[in-house]
């Protein structure tokens, strides 16, 4: 994946380095909007689970 990152770094291809930039943001937001998403619910489930034993 490194690798990936450095090829692209060093791409001649200024708007094919341009166009992987984007599409990695794109990676990027989408991932962490659905981590908050699962944080959220995972912490609902925890909270139940600690009513349910107190």
């Amino acid at each position: 994946m490194l690798s990936l990152f450095r090829r692209l770094m060093l791409s001649t291809e200024g708007a094919t380095a341009i166009e992987y930039t984007l599409i990695a943001s794109l990676i990027a937001v989408a991932a962490i909007a659905s981590m908050r998403t699962v944080s959220g619910k995972v912490s609902n489930v925890l909270s139940t689970v600690n009513n349910s034993l107190t």
